[in-house]
């Protein structure tokens, strides 16, 4: 089992009882704001104000936007895990298991909806530490590969010996997509995102299915060496 990090504050001190109970109300104030304004319209110093902390206390806790928006990230990912847990329990179906955390994850985005497209055009900003993919967000991405991998390694899928390793994060970087098609998606109650995964889903399963068929291998290879390539 993994010891689990203690709350800090933007000064890494280790959040007390009661400390974490504003550093709580201040994100929640945040996220709402946020919903209501808009990411951009919306300053540390609104947040304090509706939070009702002094703007030194929202800083002492947030440095920036960045790192309240950073803090989305984590907990939004781990109440994908927690949606994901009962699809993991139950499958053993890899595009059954797939299917399902691909659906919780638009469940625990969905009340975000509303200020995601005013805020993706801040983190899709290469050089932006709110990118999925900057550093910055490692910790979140590295979570979000991890339930990839645990989608695979739970099922009773057979892979390309090649292709296992890199399939997590393939999958993660399709979920991507799928973020970015809701993001963007304004049918009633972003109906045509479900309609993606569900489309989606038994195609990227008979993909990994045809990986192992050894006409197909060199293919396979040629796609992985270019993905290495661009790692790089």
């Amino acid at each position: 089992m993994t010891e689990q990090t203690a709350p800090t504050t933007a000064a890494g001190e280790p959040a007390t009882a009661r400390g974490e109970q504003t550093r709580q109300l201040i994100l929640d104030t945040a996220m709402r704001l946020f919903r209501e304004r808009g990411y951009a319209q919306t300053t540390m110093r609104a947040i304090a104000q509706e939070a009702g902390v002094a703007v030194g206390n929202a800083y002492y806790y947030f440095g920036s936007k960045d790192h309240l928006i950073q803090e989305f990230y984590a907990r939004a990912q781990v109440e994908h895990r927690a949606a994901a847990q009962p699809v993991l329990d139950r499958e053993s179906d890899f595009a059954a298991r797939l299917a399902g955390v691909l659906h919780a994850g638009i469940d625990v985005l969905t009340p975000s909806h509303d200020f995601a497209a005013s805020f993706f055009k801040t983190a899709a900003e290469p050089t932006s530490p709110l990118s999925p993919f900057s550093a910055e967000s490692s910790a979140p991405r590295q979570a979000a590969v991890a339930l990839f991998a645990e989608v695979l390694d739970g099922s009773t899928a057979k892979v390309d010996a090649d292709l296992r390793p890199q399939l997590p994060e393939l999958l993660w970087l399709a979920y991507m997509g799928v973020i970015l098609y809701w993001v963007y998606d304004r049918s009633p109650g972003q109906a045509r995102t479900r309609q993606l995964i569900d489309g989606a889903v038994p195609l990227i399963d008979r993909l990994v299915a045809l990986s192992r068929l050894r006409v197909l291998r060199p293919v396979t290879r040629q796609v992985l060496d270019l993905i290495r390539t661009l790692r790089h």
